[in-house]
């Protein structure tokens, strides 16, 4: 029979429980199974995870069928030993490991206790459980709200059932070797299994090089996959071996947005603007509302921007007391926010708490990165978003973000590109955009940046020069489809610089989604919804900061939120050049729209100049030709020319931080 075999119990007893937290756990019926003690070895995997629940463990096995499910926990309500985890449902047939935060436990808990099942402590943990039992995973999914990921022992069935919630809010890895499966939050949890091989997939790093991150469903290691958004996988024991997999989806992300498209077909007007906007306060205020209840000190990160100014203003206004904000800011020009944070939050009320982070702070982070997020990952705005993690976390355990915004209501520049001066520019012969981008070409961006400078203040966007090289950079684009492609590109050919690899192709590359979203710019909102989004902004955040024991939540990806902004028409996403228009008329119902309107800045860092001062030993003992070579990974020839282009001033900052981030991580993990 299969039994909690080890916790760590809290010192305090409490009463119930909303908890974030690293799961791991494995079936293992390969004769190495009886070399060890699974226990030990769950808590181990577990272990190796401590940092995303520092306040809890256990670990659940039953030998005879090889299974072990194991757990680390973060508390943010008040928890009783009735919700500790693994937990095993009333009837003992079912046992979960579950990561997340359902929103919507408390109002499935009566129908579950009209059903006769009475509940032991107040977790949302027991009531997801139950429903399983009563309904079955598959009806209990439909009805979270929130993010999740969880792994459910079935022990009449011998089946295991993996979760990941609908968006990709939280993670999940798994993998199989023969006749051992592994599951984990991260993959420091798998490696801590002695069956664990670890070969670098050359085809992930390929699509690595092009994304900054790898996309779903690889990892970076042949044979581990990530589990993808809005999935239910399912493995069935038959007798003494493992059955393959089955994946289902149950929540399509594509099918979400072609329905939603289509609801679109009502006549221009039906609905009026105020309409819609009174929809989207009513449920992004539910939204932010739910994720307000925790019994520990609680936040939000604020920088400034429409996104997260929203996510504030709808706390303040269900507050009794002033929301705690922080943000984070620097020196150099063209990369601080916190001075419009700041005028935000005084207008909110908010207790407001800053830090300017010096580059010695930032740069201290770097060795860092490799460790914190377990595979290649280049976006260098996880620094700032560490540090502001960080900062946040010696106030409040729980902090709301706003992310989600941009792809939700068509907020990045690319979309109002696409929307606006794309379709004026495709017209023009290929040819002749082609000497227009080797004419903005020419100059380098640092000049670029000079010449703007002349113009009158705050009339051009930050960093004007990387943009108008970006602009140079799909100006040759032949179609919408392949102007998205080069906008997403770093790396544009990326398989030559990894000898033997053939990139897996991403649904950017799908032709048949033109069939479902014909509008170009409805596309570019979908994919960064499926893979932009998970693979790189919230795979960002949960390590950034889980990674100092801090809980991100973001009612902005609240499906229910996600699914009316499918609904919305074009027409209230972007309006006369400006993006996010519904978002921003709700956000001036409660700041004024003369705090919030400047040009899009991104939570960017001066990388760029780093790399050619303060970081330039540490870049050159990475890409050192030797020690290149040595790897067997990366081609050395291209990325050395590369790197002496941006030492004499030509920014190439973006790719180098692509391979800076590989061969760090590398050598981190696989010497």
């Amino acid at each position: 029979m299969g039994q909690l075999l080890y916790s760590r119990p809290l010192e305090r007893h409490l009463k119930s429980g909303l908890f974030m937290c690293g799961l791991a756990g494995f079936i293992d019926l390969s004769p190495r199974a009886g070399s060890y003690d699974p226990a030990a070895q769950g808590l181990a995997m577990a272990d190796a995870l401590r940092y995303r629940g520092p306040d809890d463990s256990g670990v659940w096995s039953d030998p005879a069928a090889g299974v072990v499910l194991a757990q680390r926990r973060l508390s943010i309500v008040d928890l009783s030993p009735a919700g500790h985890q693994p937990m095993v449902s009333a009837s003992g047939r079912f046992v979960i490991t579950y990561n997340g935060e359902v929103y919507s436990h408390q109002d499935m808990r009566p129908e579950l206790e009209a059903r006769g099942i009475r509940f032991r402590g107040h977790s949302d943990t027991e009531v997801i459980l139950e429903a399983c039992a009563a309904f079955g995973v598959a009806k209990t999914v439909e009805r979270l709200i929130g993010m999740f990921a969880f792994g459910l022992w079935d022990r009449e069935e011998r089946t295991l059932t993996l979760v990941r919630d609908r968006l990709g809010i939280k993670p999940l890895y798994w993998a199989r070797f023969g006749d051992l499966f592994l599951f984990g939050s991260e993959l420091k949890a798998l490696r801590a299994h002695p069956g664990w091989t670890a070969e670098i997939d050359r085809d992930a790093a390929a699509a690595f090089l092009r994304h900054n991150c790898v996309p779903s469903p690889q990892s970076i290691y042949r044979g581990v996959h990530k589990l993808e958004p809005g999935r239910i996988l399912t493995l069935r024991q038959s007798g003494q071996t493992v059955d393959a997999p089955v994946i289902e989806t149950f929540w399509d992300a594509r099918q979400v947005a072609r329905d939603g498209v289509r609801r679109r077909a009502a006549p221009p007007g039906a609905v009026s603007d105020k309409e819609a906007i009174d929809r989207l306060e009513a449920l992004l205020g539910d939204a932010v509302g739910r994720r307000m209840i925790a019994d520990v000190p609680l936040g939000a990160l604020l920088s400034g921007g429409v996104d997260s100014s929203a996510v504030v203003a709808l706390m303040q206004a269900r507050s009794d007391r002033p929301v705690k904000t922080f943000s984070i800011g620097f020196d150099a020009a063209g990369y601080d926010e916190a001075r419009h944070a700041r005028t935000v939050a005084a207008h909110l009320g908010t207790d407001h708490t800053e830090l300017y982070v010096t580059p010695q702070d930032a740069l201290a982070v770097v060795p860092r990165l490799p460790e914190m997020f377990d595979e290649p990952f280049a976006d260098s705005s996880q620094i700032p978003t560490f540090l502001v993690s960080e900062m946040a976390r010696r106030h409040v355990t729980v902090a709301l973000s706003g992310d989600g915004g941009d792809e939700l209501f068509a907020g990045y520049n690319r979309h109002v590109f696409a929307a606006g001066p794309w379709q004026s520019l495709r017209r023009i012969p290929v040819a002749v955009r082609r000497l227009a981008a080797a004419a903005l070409s020419a100059l380098p961006q640092a000049g670029w940046d000079r010449l703007a400078a002349l113009a009158p203040g705050g009339s051009l966007p930050a960093r004007p020069g990387e943009k108008l090289h970006k602009l140079a950079e799909v100006l040759a684009s032949k179609d919408d489809d392949a102007l998205y492609q080069a906008l997403i590109s770093h790396w544009r050919d990326p398989q030559s610089l990894i000898a033997g690899a053939v990139e897996p192709p991403s649904a950017a590359w799908d032709d048949s989604l033109a069939d479902d979203l014909p509008d170009p710019v409805q596309r570019m909102q979908f994919l960064d919804q499926v893979g932009y989004l998970p693979d790189d902004i919230l795979t960002k955040v949960d390590r950034a900061s889980m990674a100092v024991s801090l809980e991100a939540r973001v009612p902005l990806l609240d499906h229910r939120v996600v699914e009316f902004a499918w609904s919305l028409p074009g027409h209230l996403k972007i309006r006369q050049g400006t993006s996010k228009w519904i978002l921003r008329q709700m956000l001036y119902r409660y700041v004024p729209k003369g705090l919030i309107e400047r040009p899009k800045m991104g939570f960017a860092v001066p990388l760029g100049d780093w790399l050619r001062g303060p970081l330039r030993e540490w870049a050159e003992d990475l890409l050192d030709p030797a020690a290149l070579a040595a790897g067997g990974l990366i081609d050395a020839a291209p990325v050395r020319a590369l790197w002496a282009e941006h030492l004499a001033g030509r920014d190439r900052q973006y790719l180098l931080w692509d391979v800076l981030m590989l061969e760090a991580w590398r050598r981190r993990w696989m010497t």
